[in-house]
């Protein structure tokens, strides 16, 4: 079976259980009552929290054939005590060890039902049918579907007593309860959807290796030679074209959603050009519209944590936080360029070359 199989199937098959008649006619009169099935389960991965009971017919779980010569001659209609739901969520409360963390289930019944035909010698055949959904109880998103259980059971007993039918359900049911721990003990390690929290981390890219790409390092500040596309006329001696993008790759460990993210902060060479007018002054004038791009990428950083993303809209998230950065990279460089006159009005140029370098300080970068 895949381990995203959406539901599991299975089958026990019961020998033939001869029971002694213990009580006049052996059918109960009253419902059923689940006895506790005590799960040895190690480290039990879930609780049950809800259940549901989605059953289009809900008026009894047993439809037991009576004793011959006895009344009534139809199946006698049997039901759980307290109902179905109550049933099995205090089945399932006094048969699962209690776990630290566990993840809250609900538990939706979509059939449960047990069904008699006569056979030869006085005996009769029985037949258990479950099928369940397992629902994680998402703290702050909807309930996520995980996986479903589909099982039976077919048991055999004298037409006089039928002391095997809540031991057959009952086995039924627990073994649904062992599946989903199996199923969540496994796919806690392979499916993202699992994932309590995402926690974030970030490197920056600062390959050298691209012809046409300079990415942003501290210790390689733009030369005349990065410049390489074609010198354009009018009045600004150069004009650099910076940006910055991230890449995420996420993976799954222990429950939780760690997002490598590389941030690549990059002057593409090709789109960057230079006149006749080569100095040091406006080279420096040109390095500040890269330092800005860092500025912008080191806030984008900062707001990407681990409390702004959700297991389920992460990426999502993500490139809202990445789009506004990048507004903001936009309108800075504007602003920039409009203030200095791009570099032409020293005294603004300045100003804006001691407050870079203020904020890059703040943010380490040396």
């Amino acid at each position: 079976m895949s381990l995203y199989t959406p539901y599991q199937k299975c089958y026990w098959w019961l020998l033939w259980l001869l029971v002694w008649p213990l009580t006049a006619g052996g059918l109960p009169e009253k419902p059923l009552t689940l006895r506790p099935e005590p799960l040895a389960l190690p480290a039990p991965t879930f609780r049950v929290a809800q259940v549901r009971d989605e059953r289009p017919d809900r008026r009894a779980v047993a439809w037991l054939l009576s004793a011959p010569g006895t009344t009534p001659a139809a199946p006698r209609l049997l039901d759980l005590q307290g109902g179905a739901e109550a049933a099995l969520q205090q089945f399932a409360a006094q048969s699962l060890p209690v776990g630290v963390g566990a993840r809250p289930v609900r538990v939706r019944i979509r059939a449960l039902r047990i069904t008699e035909k006569a056979a030869p010698g006085g005996r009769v055949e029985g037949d258990v049918q479950v099928q369940l959904a397992f629902d994680w109880l998402r703290p702050d998103a909807a309930p996520l579907l995980l996986t479903e259980y589909r099982s039976g059971a077919r048991y055999g007993r004298l037409a006089t007593d039928a002391a095997v039918v809540e031991p057959a359900l009952r086995q039924v049911l627990a073994g649904g309860l062992r599946y989903l721990n199996r199923w969540l003990t496994q796919a806690a390690e392979q499916d993202a959807r699992l994932a309590t929290r995402v926690q974030p981390t970030f490197r920056y890219d600062q390959r050298q290796t691209e012809h046409d790409t300079l990415f942003y390092d501290p210790t390689r500040p733009l030369r005349w030679s990065d410049f390489t596309g074609p010198p354009r006329t009018g009045i600004y001696a150069a004009a650099v074209f910076p940006g910055f993008s991230y890449q995420g790759k996420p993976r799954l460990r222990n429950g939780v959603l760690e997002l490598d993210i590389t941030l690549q902060i990059f002057v593409v060479r090709s789109s960057s050009w230079v006149g006749a007018n080569k100095s040091a002054y406006y080279l420096a004038h040109e390095q500040r519209h890269f330092d800005l791009v860092k500025l912008v990428a080191e806030r984008f950083r900062r707001h990407a944590t681990a409390d702004s993303l959700t297991v389920e809209d992460y990426n999502s998230i993500l490139q809202r936080q990445y789009l506004r950065s990048f507004m903001e990279m936009n309108r800075l460089q504007e602003q920039y360029d409009a203030e200095t006159r791009h570099g032409l009005d020293a005294a603004a140029q300045q100003r804006w070359d001691q407050q870079i370098e203020a904020d890059l300080r703040r943010f380490g970068v040396e």
